[in-house]
Parts: structure tokens; sequence; C-alpha cells
């Protein structure tokens, strides 16, 4: 199992690296040296699945990394009490909801554009951004307690989307604290509707 997870970002690789069909601006953004977001797909030995972001939101190119490019990586749990300056909602929302998170006894990160700024000081937030969180949910988190842990996040000032990181992939915290039996569950491999995110497929009732 790669012990890089999907969010985490990675310094290292070079636009030489890229394929030759590789568009412009992931030639830009490699020469000014940004990193590389793991995605969740499979990559070939000795690879990682990455992506890469440019200025606009459409500007998004999926790619594989050599693991022996990496020269540092940032977990988006690292980012957790990194500050920022900038007057934003998505940054408010973090603010408030930072100490709520650390006392809740679960490893919590942050990824999207604002890990990415707070690990880069690119500035990729704006005014309506959202604010992107991982909790990290080793063991089962409870229909009861997503469902706490979802009204403690839509009372922030800008919405705020979190994936669960069960040891079996990822599920949206609000798919988990709906009404919904089955819930749609990411990983390396596949997404696939499931009735327990923490049961690998094989235990998985039909």
């Amino acid at each position: 199992m790669s012990t890089f997870l999907a969010h985490d970002l990675l310094w290292g690789m070079t636009a030489l690296q890229l394929p030759a069909d590789a568009p412009g601006w992931a030639v830009e953004s490699l020469d000014l040296g940004q990193p590389m977001v793991v995605r969740r797909a499979l990559a070939s030995p000795g690879h990682i699945a990455v992506g890469l972001r440019g200025r606009s939101r459409e500007q998004r190119y999926a790619s594989s990394m050599p693991v022996a490019a990496i020269k540092r990586r940032v977990r988006p749990e690292d980012l957790c009490h990194v500050e920022s300056r900038r007057d934003l909602p998505a940054l408010h929302a973090l603010a408030r909801l930072r100490p709520l998170l650390d006392a809740s006894g679960w490893a919590w990160g942050i990824g999207g554009s604002a890990g990415f700024e707070l690990a880069t000081g690119i500035e990729a937030l704006h005014e309506r951004s959202d604010l992107d969180l991982i909790l990290r949910t080793p063991r089962r988190l409870n229909r009861l307690q997503a469902k706490e842990l979802l009204a403690l996040l839509d009372a922030s000032v800008c919405a705020v989307d979190m994936q669960l990181q069960t040891p079996c992939g990822a599920v949206a915290l609000r798919e988990w604290a709906g009404s919904s039996r089955r819930v749609l569950l990411k990983n390396e491999i596949q997404a696939r509707l499931v009735s327990d995110p923490w049961q690998s497929s094989m235990e998985q009732v039909a």
C-alpha cells in the first residue's frame, strides 16, 4: 500500500517529466515550482498518481510522478495551524472550526484550494471558495456523530465540505450524515455504493 495519500502535496517533479502533449499551463506551473496533488488512481510501479492545478478551475491535469523524484511532501494535517492574513470567508470558517476539530479527538487536515494556498503561499482562494477538510477516521464514525459534526460545519460563513478517510477509501461526511442506506465510497480502484465505508468489499453484504 502506498504511503502517500490523496490530497498530499508533492514537490520535485519537473516539466521535463511531463508527456509531450501536456498543456502549456502545466509546464509553466511546474517551472514555477508548484507541487503535484496526490489523487486516487492506480499508477505503474515506482510512480504515484498525481494531478496538477492551474490558475483557473478548469485547469486540472492528471499525470503520474516518479516516487524517486519526490523532494518534499506536505500532508493535509500538516496545514491545520498554518495562519493566513487574507480576509476571506473560507479562512474565517477555518479559524472558527480549528479549535472544535482539534478537540474532536480525530486527526484532520485541509485540502482543496485552502490547503494549496496555505502550503504554497499562492493565492488560490476567492470570496466564494468552499473550505475542503479531511477527517482521518481509522475507526468508525457513527451516523449520529456524523450528523452532529455536519451541523457544526454548516454553521460556517461559507460552504464546508469534509471527506472521511476510512481504511477502505473516502466518503463525503454529508452523505454519511444523510438518510441514504448506501453511500459512495471512493478508492484507488473504483467508486462504489456501500452500506459500511469501514468494511472491505469482500465483507460488504450485497
